[in-house]
Protein backbone atom coordinates (compact mmCIF):
# COMPACT_ATOMS: atom_id res chain seq x y z
CA UNK A 1 0.00 0.00 0.00
CA UNK A 2 2.74 2.14 0.67
CA UNK A 3 3.90 2.08 -2.61
CA UNK A 4 0.75 3.09 -4.16
CA UNK A 5 0.64 6.15 -5.95
CA UNK A 6 -3.37 6.54 -6.95
CA UNK A 7 -4.82 9.54 -8.60
CA UNK A 8 -6.49 10.68 -5.25
CA UNK A 9 -2.88 11.04 -3.53
CA UNK A 10 -1.46 13.23 -6.58
CA UNK A 11 -1.84 16.91 -6.74
CA UNK A 12 -2.78 18.94 -9.98
CA UNK A 13 -0.19 21.30 -11.78
CA UNK A 14 -1.60 24.47 -10.64
CA UNK A 15 -1.71 23.49 -6.76
CA UNK A 16 2.14 24.56 -6.73
CA UNK A 17 1.35 28.10 -6.87
CA UNK A 18 -0.36 27.74 -3.92
CA UNK A 19 0.77 29.39 -0.98
CA UNK A 20 -0.20 26.23 1.06
CA UNK A 21 2.53 24.29 -1.21
CA UNK A 22 5.03 26.48 -0.68
CA UNK A 23 5.78 30.08 1.41
CA UNK A 24 7.84 31.18 -1.09
CA UNK A 25 4.98 31.42 -3.64
CA UNK A 26 4.15 34.50 -1.72
CA UNK A 27 7.07 35.82 -3.90
CA UNK A 28 5.28 35.84 -6.77
CA UNK A 29 3.21 39.09 -6.43
CA UNK A 30 6.12 40.14 -7.60
CA UNK A 31 5.57 39.28 -11.29
CA UNK A 32 2.36 41.15 -11.79
CA UNK A 33 4.19 44.47 -10.04
CA UNK A 34 7.06 44.07 -12.62
CA UNK A 35 4.43 43.60 -15.09
CA UNK A 36 3.10 46.73 -14.14
CA UNK A 37 6.36 48.51 -14.21
CA UNK A 38 7.35 47.48 -17.43
CA UNK A 39 4.87 48.13 -19.19
CA UNK A 40 2.40 50.46 -17.55
CA UNK A 41 4.66 52.90 -15.54
CA UNK A 42 7.74 52.53 -17.40
CA UNK A 43 9.56 52.51 -13.88
CA UNK A 44 12.62 50.33 -14.92
CA UNK A 45 13.83 50.19 -11.02
CA UNK A 46 10.99 48.76 -9.95
CA UNK A 47 10.44 46.24 -12.90
CA UNK A 48 14.31 45.25 -12.01
CA UNK A 49 14.14 44.71 -8.49
CA UNK A 50 10.67 42.75 -8.98
CA UNK A 51 11.02 40.89 -12.09
CA UNK A 52 14.58 39.82 -9.74
CA UNK A 53 12.53 38.87 -7.15
CA UNK A 54 10.12 37.04 -8.96
CA UNK A 55 12.22 34.67 -10.49
CA UNK A 56 12.88 32.98 -7.11
CA UNK A 57 9.66 31.40 -6.22
CA UNK A 58 9.60 30.38 -10.43
CA UNK A 59 12.93 28.70 -10.29
CA UNK A 60 11.59 26.91 -7.18
CA UNK A 61 8.62 25.72 -9.49
CA UNK A 62 11.19 24.77 -12.17
CA UNK A 63 12.82 22.95 -9.69
CA UNK A 64 9.88 20.84 -8.16
CA UNK A 65 8.64 20.27 -11.51
CA UNK A 66 11.82 18.59 -13.00
CA UNK A 67 12.07 16.59 -9.65
CA UNK A 68 8.99 14.85 -9.94
CA UNK A 69 10.25 13.94 -13.55
CA UNK A 70 13.09 12.95 -12.15
CA UNK A 71 11.98 10.51 -9.40
CA UNK A 72 10.97 8.48 -12.28
CA UNK A 73 14.54 8.26 -13.94
CA UNK A 74 17.84 6.75 -12.41
CA UNK A 75 19.71 8.05 -9.39
CA UNK A 76 22.22 9.41 -11.97
CA UNK A 77 19.96 10.53 -14.77
CA UNK A 78 17.62 12.49 -12.06
CA UNK A 79 20.55 14.05 -10.51
CA UNK A 80 21.68 15.71 -14.14
CA UNK A 81 18.07 16.90 -14.74
CA UNK A 82 18.14 18.35 -10.96
CA UNK A 83 21.15 20.25 -11.68
CA UNK A 84 20.74 21.03 -15.40
CA UNK A 85 17.09 22.88 -14.42
CA UNK A 86 19.02 24.21 -11.07
CA UNK A 87 20.77 26.44 -13.58
CA UNK A 88 18.00 26.76 -16.56
CA UNK A 89 16.86 30.02 -15.15
CA UNK A 90 20.27 31.41 -15.07
CA UNK A 91 21.18 30.41 -18.40
CA UNK A 92 17.65 32.25 -19.63
CA UNK A 93 18.83 35.46 -18.70
CA UNK A 94 22.45 34.80 -20.08
CA UNK A 95 21.02 33.99 -22.96
CA UNK A 96 17.89 36.96 -23.16
CA UNK A 97 21.14 39.14 -22.07
CA UNK A 98 22.86 37.88 -25.68
CA UNK A 99 20.02 38.32 -28.05
CA UNK A 100 19.40 41.89 -26.43
CA UNK A 101 22.97 42.27 -27.25
CA UNK A 102 22.75 41.31 -30.52
CA UNK A 103 19.63 43.72 -31.48
CA UNK A 104 21.59 47.01 -30.25
CA UNK A 105 24.02 45.94 -32.53
CA UNK A 106 27.72 45.77 -33.13
CA UNK A 107 29.85 48.38 -31.34
CA UNK A 108 27.34 49.83 -29.34
CA UNK A 109 27.33 50.78 -25.34
CA UNK A 110 24.47 48.50 -24.61
CA UNK A 111 26.31 45.06 -26.55
CA UNK A 112 28.95 45.78 -23.85
CA UNK A 113 27.17 45.95 -20.91
CA UNK A 114 25.20 42.80 -22.04
CA UNK A 115 28.49 40.56 -22.17
CA UNK A 116 29.80 42.24 -19.38
CA UNK A 117 26.89 41.03 -17.56
CA UNK A 118 26.79 37.91 -18.96
CA UNK A 119 30.43 37.21 -18.39
CA UNK A 120 30.00 38.15 -14.63
CA UNK A 121 27.33 35.99 -14.32
CA UNK A 122 28.76 33.20 -15.22
CA UNK A 123 31.92 33.82 -12.77
CA UNK A 124 29.20 34.84 -10.27
CA UNK A 125 27.24 31.43 -10.38
CA UNK A 126 30.45 29.69 -9.95
CA UNK A 127 31.45 31.74 -6.93
CA UNK A 128 28.16 31.79 -5.64
CA UNK A 129 27.80 27.82 -5.68
CA UNK A 130 30.99 27.13 -4.00
CA UNK A 131 31.77 29.64 -1.09
CA UNK A 132 27.89 30.76 -0.73
CA UNK A 133 25.58 27.97 -1.06
CA UNK A 134 28.51 25.42 0.08
CA UNK A 135 29.22 27.59 2.78
CA UNK A 136 25.92 27.63 4.17
CA UNK A 137 25.46 24.37 3.64
CA UNK A 138 28.56 23.20 5.64
CA UNK A 139 27.78 26.04 8.59
CA UNK A 140 23.95 24.85 8.81
CA UNK A 141 24.93 20.99 8.90
CA UNK A 142 27.56 21.51 11.30
CA UNK A 143 25.41 23.41 13.77
CA UNK A 144 23.20 20.51 13.97
CA UNK A 145 25.71 17.38 13.88
CA UNK A 146 29.74 17.77 14.52
CA UNK A 147 31.46 16.34 11.54
CA UNK A 148 29.19 15.06 8.46
CA UNK A 149 31.07 13.10 5.17
CA UNK A 150 30.10 12.80 1.83
CA UNK A 151 31.11 10.95 -1.49
CA UNK A 152 34.77 10.82 -1.89
CA UNK A 153 34.47 9.50 -5.11
CA UNK A 154 31.94 12.85 -6.04
CA UNK A 155 34.22 14.95 -4.57
CA UNK A 156 37.29 13.83 -6.63
CA UNK A 157 35.78 13.43 -10.20
CA UNK A 158 33.67 16.52 -9.88
CA UNK A 159 36.62 18.80 -8.86
CA UNK A 160 38.89 17.82 -10.89
CA UNK A 161 36.48 18.76 -13.96
CA UNK A 162 35.58 21.69 -12.53
CA UNK A 163 39.36 22.81 -12.03
CA UNK A 164 40.30 21.97 -15.38
CA UNK A 165 37.39 23.65 -16.29
CA UNK A 166 38.18 27.28 -14.77
CA UNK A 167 41.76 26.65 -15.68
CA UNK A 168 40.42 26.44 -19.45
CA UNK A 169 38.32 29.76 -18.55
CA UNK A 170 40.99 31.80 -17.94
CA UNK A 171 43.22 30.61 -20.36
CA UNK A 172 41.91 33.37 -22.94
CA UNK A 173 42.42 36.33 -20.50
CA UNK A 174 45.98 35.45 -19.58
CA UNK A 175 46.78 34.66 -23.37
CA UNK A 176 45.83 38.06 -23.89
CA UNK A 177 47.76 39.69 -21.17
CA UNK A 178 50.70 37.81 -21.90
CA UNK A 179 50.79 37.64 -25.74
CA UNK A 180 52.30 40.70 -26.96
CA UNK A 181 50.54 40.37 -30.54
CA UNK A 182 47.62 38.84 -29.33
CA UNK A 183 44.25 40.41 -30.70
CA UNK A 184 40.70 40.58 -29.85
CA UNK A 185 39.84 38.61 -32.66
CA UNK A 186 42.38 35.71 -31.46
CA UNK A 187 41.20 35.90 -28.07
CA UNK A 188 37.64 35.47 -29.94
CA UNK A 189 38.91 32.68 -31.64
CA UNK A 190 40.39 30.84 -28.59
CA UNK A 191 37.25 31.10 -26.81
CA UNK A 192 34.99 29.16 -29.33
CA UNK A 193 38.38 26.55 -29.70
CA UNK A 194 37.94 26.33 -25.67
CA UNK A 195 34.20 26.06 -25.81
CA UNK A 196 34.31 23.41 -28.19
CA UNK A 197 36.74 21.44 -25.65
CA UNK A 198 34.94 22.15 -22.80
CA UNK A 199 31.47 20.46 -24.31
CA UNK A 200 33.71 17.42 -25.50
CA UNK A 201 34.86 16.99 -21.80
CA UNK A 202 31.26 17.64 -20.27
CA UNK A 203 30.01 14.34 -22.84
CA UNK A 204 32.69 12.03 -21.67
CA UNK A 205 32.41 13.23 -17.73
CA UNK A 206 28.30 12.39 -18.69
CA UNK A 207 29.55 9.20 -20.12
CA UNK A 208 31.35 8.43 -16.84
CA UNK A 209 28.69 9.10 -15.03
CA UNK A 210 25.61 7.37 -16.25
CA UNK A 211 27.10 5.28 -17.82
CA UNK A 212 30.85 3.58 -17.36
CA UNK A 213 31.20 4.62 -13.66
CA UNK A 214 27.58 4.77 -12.46
CA UNK A 215 27.68 2.84 -9.56
CA UNK A 216 30.53 4.93 -8.00
CA UNK A 217 27.87 7.89 -8.05
CA UNK A 218 25.17 6.17 -6.29
CA UNK A 219 23.93 7.78 -2.77
CA UNK A 220 21.40 6.09 -0.46
CA UNK A 221 18.15 7.50 -0.34
CA UNK A 222 17.78 9.41 -3.46
CA UNK A 223 14.81 8.23 -4.95
CA UNK A 224 12.86 6.80 -1.81
CA UNK A 225 10.37 9.59 -2.24
CA UNK A 226 7.10 8.82 -4.00
CA UNK A 227 5.73 11.28 -6.59
CA UNK A 228 3.21 13.93 -5.81
CA UNK A 229 1.93 14.71 -9.24
CA UNK A 230 1.33 12.86 -12.36
CA UNK A 231 4.05 12.56 -14.88
CA UNK A 232 1.83 14.57 -17.43
CA UNK A 233 1.22 17.55 -14.48
CA UNK A 234 4.65 18.01 -13.70
CA UNK A 235 5.85 18.63 -17.51
CA UNK A 236 2.98 20.91 -17.58
CA UNK A 237 4.47 22.53 -14.74
CA UNK A 238 7.41 22.64 -16.08
CA UNK A 239 6.41 24.43 -19.00
CA UNK A 240 4.23 27.33 -17.48
CA UNK A 241 7.34 27.87 -15.06
CA UNK A 242 10.17 28.01 -17.82
CA UNK A 243 7.95 30.39 -19.44
CA UNK A 244 6.96 32.97 -16.69
CA UNK A 245 10.88 32.65 -16.13
CA UNK A 246 11.50 33.69 -19.29
CA UNK A 247 8.98 36.62 -19.27
CA UNK A 248 10.45 38.14 -16.32
CA UNK A 249 14.17 37.68 -17.39
CA UNK A 250 13.06 39.49 -20.41
CA UNK A 251 12.02 42.68 -18.69
CA UNK A 252 15.27 42.11 -16.23
CA UNK A 253 17.65 42.50 -18.97
CA UNK A 254 15.26 45.54 -20.32
CA UNK A 255 15.59 47.19 -17.47
CA UNK A 256 18.52 46.14 -15.93
CA UNK A 257 20.71 49.28 -17.42
CA UNK A 258 18.54 52.15 -16.66
CA UNK A 259 18.05 50.67 -12.98
CA UNK A 260 21.96 50.07 -12.21
CA UNK A 261 22.45 53.47 -12.85
CA UNK A 262 19.29 55.05 -11.05
CA UNK A 263 20.55 52.91 -8.42
CA UNK A 264 24.42 53.64 -9.11
CA UNK A 265 24.91 49.90 -8.67
CA UNK A 266 28.06 48.77 -11.04
CA UNK A 267 27.25 46.13 -14.03
CA UNK A 268 29.71 43.83 -12.85
CA UNK A 269 28.33 43.52 -8.84
CA UNK A 270 24.66 42.98 -10.55
CA UNK A 271 26.72 40.05 -12.82
CA UNK A 272 28.42 38.31 -10.41
CA UNK A 273 26.37 38.65 -7.41
CA UNK A 274 22.78 39.76 -7.53
CA UNK A 275 21.85 37.74 -10.62
CA UNK A 276 23.04 34.57 -9.22
CA UNK A 277 21.86 35.20 -5.80
CA UNK A 278 18.46 35.92 -7.11
CA UNK A 279 18.46 33.05 -10.16
CA UNK A 280 19.94 30.02 -7.81
CA UNK A 281 17.95 30.99 -4.68
CA UNK A 282 15.39 28.51 -4.78
CA UNK A 283 18.10 25.86 -5.17
CA UNK A 284 20.55 27.62 -2.71
CA UNK A 285 17.93 26.91 0.04
CA UNK A 286 17.64 23.33 -0.76
CA UNK A 287 21.18 22.78 -0.70
CA UNK A 288 21.26 24.40 2.78
CA UNK A 289 18.13 22.53 3.76
CA UNK A 290 18.98 19.08 2.97
CA UNK A 291 22.47 19.86 4.55
CA UNK A 292 20.82 20.35 7.66
CA UNK A 293 19.29 16.70 7.30
CA UNK A 294 22.73 15.15 6.72
CA UNK A 295 22.53 14.46 3.15
CA UNK A 296 25.65 16.32 2.47
CA UNK A 297 26.06 13.55 -1.06
CA UNK A 298 22.70 15.50 -2.39
CA UNK A 299 24.06 19.14 -1.07
CA UNK A 300 27.64 18.48 -2.29
CA UNK A 301 25.96 17.28 -5.39
CA UNK A 302 23.61 20.57 -5.74
CA UNK A 303 26.66 22.86 -5.22
CA UNK A 304 29.32 21.58 -6.62
CA UNK A 305 28.19 19.99 -9.08
CA UNK A 306 26.04 23.67 -10.62
CA UNK A 307 29.37 25.11 -10.65
CA UNK A 308 30.55 22.04 -12.47
CA UNK A 309 28.03 22.07 -14.73
CA UNK A 310 28.38 26.06 -15.12
CA UNK A 311 31.82 25.89 -16.04
CA UNK A 312 31.94 23.03 -18.25
CA UNK A 313 28.29 23.36 -20.37
CA UNK A 314 26.40 26.31 -19.85
CA UNK A 315 29.07 28.73 -19.81
CA UNK A 316 30.65 26.92 -23.19
CA UNK A 317 27.32 26.42 -24.91
CA UNK A 318 26.58 30.89 -24.15
CA UNK A 319 30.13 31.53 -26.06
CA UNK A 320 28.82 29.41 -29.13
CA UNK A 321 25.28 30.51 -29.58
CA UNK A 322 26.88 34.18 -29.08
CA UNK A 323 28.80 32.72 -32.51
CA UNK A 324 26.36 31.96 -33.87
CA UNK A 325 24.12 35.29 -33.90
CA UNK A 326 27.34 37.12 -34.33
CA UNK A 327 27.93 38.71 -30.69
CA UNK A 328 31.88 38.38 -29.72
CA UNK A 329 31.36 37.00 -26.72
CA UNK A 330 34.62 35.47 -25.26
CA UNK A 331 36.02 33.87 -22.00
CA UNK A 332 38.39 36.56 -21.33
CA UNK A 333 37.03 37.75 -17.96
CA UNK A 334 38.90 40.44 -16.74
CA UNK A 335 41.71 40.32 -14.16
CA UNK A 336 39.55 39.94 -10.96
CA UNK A 337 36.66 37.71 -11.98
CA UNK A 338 39.88 35.33 -13.19
CA UNK A 339 41.19 35.26 -10.09
CA UNK A 340 38.53 35.24 -7.81
CA UNK A 341 36.84 32.05 -9.53
CA UNK A 342 40.44 30.58 -9.34
CA UNK A 343 40.55 31.01 -5.67
CA UNK A 344 37.15 29.74 -4.96
CA UNK A 345 37.98 26.48 -6.56
CA UNK A 346 41.61 25.64 -4.76
CA UNK A 347 39.65 26.72 -1.86
CA UNK A 348 36.54 24.81 -2.30
CA UNK A 349 38.64 21.90 -3.49
CA UNK A 350 40.92 22.19 -0.10
CA UNK A 351 38.03 22.10 2.15
CA UNK A 352 36.18 19.24 0.22
CA UNK A 353 39.13 16.90 -0.03
CA UNK A 354 38.65 14.66 2.58
CA UNK A 355 35.02 14.22 2.09
CA UNK A 356 34.26 15.29 5.57
CA UNK A 357 33.05 18.83 6.32
CA UNK A 358 32.47 21.08 9.89
CA UNK A 359 30.71 24.81 10.26
CA UNK A 360 34.47 26.31 10.69
CA UNK A 361 34.94 25.31 7.26
CA UNK A 362 31.49 26.91 6.27
CA UNK A 363 32.03 30.07 8.14
CA UNK A 364 35.72 30.20 5.83
CA UNK A 365 34.09 29.97 2.40
CA UNK A 366 31.50 32.82 3.63
CA UNK A 367 33.85 34.54 4.66
CA UNK A 368 35.59 34.36 1.38
CA UNK A 369 32.83 35.08 -0.75
CA UNK A 370 32.02 38.66 1.52
CA UNK A 371 35.23 39.50 1.07
CA UNK A 372 35.10 38.95 -2.65
CA UNK A 373 31.67 40.71 -2.69
CA UNK A 374 32.71 43.92 -1.19
CA UNK A 375 35.87 43.96 -3.66
CA UNK A 376 33.39 43.81 -6.82
CA UNK A 377 31.22 46.58 -5.46
CA UNK A 378 34.22 49.25 -4.94
CA UNK A 379 35.57 47.73 -8.39
CA UNK A 380 32.31 48.92 -10.36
Amino acid sequence: MEHDTGNSELVPWYHSFTISSSRLNILLFAAPVAIYAAFIAHDATLSFIASMIAIMPLAFLMGKATEEIALRTSESIGGLLNATFGNAAEMIIALLAIIAAMQAGSGTETEATMIKVVQASLIGSILGNLLLVMGLSFLWGGLRFQEQEFNRVQVGSNSSLLLLAVIALIIPTVFHAAATNSSDDSVLQLSRIVSLILLLIYGLFLLFQLKTHASLFATDGAHHESPSMAKRDAAILLVVATILVSFMAEILVHSLEDAAEELQIPHLFIGIILLPLFGNAAEHFTAVTVAGKNKMDLSFAISVGSSTQIAVFIAPLIVLVSWAIGVPLTFEFGLLETTSAFLAVLIANTVAVDGKSNWLEGAMLLATYAVLAVAFLMYG
